[in-house]
């Protein structure tokens, strides 16, 4: 088993702004805790250095119009009309070299993307991507450019069918809309329930057009669905359809933006149950491009990444954090010394109504979407 993770220290020079949710702080806090696990020396894993990603490979899917705008604002251009871009104060503000950190995530995604279809590994880890949200002429959901969708057009230049798989607690509308009416890549989401929760989207509903029809899933979910909740619906989903499906290639994006604690969702998954999900994932696909996404609790997506990465190795973690990340221990307010969480206590008339809503996600996808790749609906 050949590994690759895709890391580099350039993004401590950019910055969202100091009340912005998204804190590039977490990749070197998860660099550092893949550290302390020897994580990032693994017999078989090798490290690898992005470098940004040139305009062309952004204009196979972004507007050339809305590239010119993120160079423009990013070198400090006021341009008046920049909010029709979906750029201003908000999710998605200016800050300095925000088209340069645009082109080294997408870079990072495009690398992975690249290592696995050259056959020089079998899973790759870009943990800085995952912006799922960026739409072709403009940002949204703190996303300015949409790395996974440029990854999965890489992967498919290669003729190769793939499986989207977004773990994210937010739909993954910007993948979605990319390949809706494409048959050759098949996109699951599993996501807090759009009615709640940015952007949105994301309903059952929504299942593809055109020869794509039955090619977008989408498990929306009940806020408070737990682990129990969440491994039933996700295994009722997902491990048929990739087997129906047969990629070539799995692309996941593995937000933790769904753990229970995160400050912007409502969803009430732990580290563990995380980390189980993402060892289905990689049972579950032959060749594997891994991604980050959301997660705003900078402790728990520090502890989770480095939970998905020791299980992308076949290494299994002891529990207590180690002592030479003592000091990143500190100064970040870890709540546990611990990589695991402490079971839920989810109250059972809550976890009730979450599995029962889950249900009839489960039931609608088996009877419009089981029957197009020839499953018992």
């Amino acid at each position: 088993m050949k590994t690759a993770l895709i890391h580099s220290d350039q993004y401590t020079r950019f910055d969202y702004g100091p009340d912005h949710p998204l804190r590039m702080e977490r990749l070197g806090l998860t660099w550092r805790l893949m550290e302390a696990y020897g994580l990032t020396t693994l017999a078989g894993a090798k490290v690898w250095a992005p470098e940004p990603a040139d305009e062309a490979a952004l204009a196979r899917f972004h507007a050339g119009p809305y590239l010119e705008v993120l160079k423009a604002v990013s070198s400090g251009l006021h341009l008046p009309g920049a909010y029709r871009y979906g750029l201003g104060p908000g999710d998605n503000p200016i800050f300095p070299g925000l088209w340069e950190a645009s082109c080294l995530a997408a870079g990072g995604s495009l690398l992975a993307a690249r290592l696995v279809a050259d056959g020089d590994v079998e899973r790759a880890f870009h943990f800085a991507g995952g912006l799922h949200h960026a739409m072709p002429d403009r940002a949204s959901g703190f996303c300015y450019v949409n790395d996974p969708v440029l990854a999965i057009l890489a992967l498919r230049e290669r003729g190769w069918r793939v499986c989207y798989v977004d773990i994210d607690a937010h739909h993954g509308d910007g993948v979605q809309f990319a390949f809706y009416a494409d048959p050759n890549v098949l996109t699951i989401s599993t996501h807090e329930r759009g009615d709640r929760l940015f952007p949105g989207t994301g309903f059952v509903e929504e299942h593809g057009e055109g020869a794509g029809q039955g090619y977008a899933v989408n498990v929306p979910l009940e806020p408070y669905t737990d682990d129990p909740v969440y491994h039933e619906a996700f295994e009722a989903v997902v491990p048929p359809l990739l087997g129906a499906f047969k990629p070539d290639v799995v692309v996941a994006q593995l937000g933790i933006d769904s753990h229970h604690t995160d400050p912007l969702t409502h969803l009430s998954l732990s580290v563990q149950g995380f980390a189980r999900t993402v060892a289905r994932i990689v049972e579950l696909s032959p060749r594997l491009v891994a991604l980050g996404g959301g997660g705003y609790d900078l402790t728990n997506v520090a502890r989770a990444w480095t939970a998905a990465w020791a299980v992308m190795n076949g290494v299994e973690l002891r529990p207590d954090l180690p002592a030479s990340f003592a000091a990143d221990m500190r100064s970040f307010d870890f709540r546990s010394p611990s990589l695991w969480d402490p079971p839920s206590e989810i109250p059972a008339t809550i976890r009730g109504r979450a599995q029962e809503f889950a249900g009839r996600q489960v039931d609608a996808i088996r009877r419009s979407i089981f029957p197009v790749h020839g499953l018992v609906g």
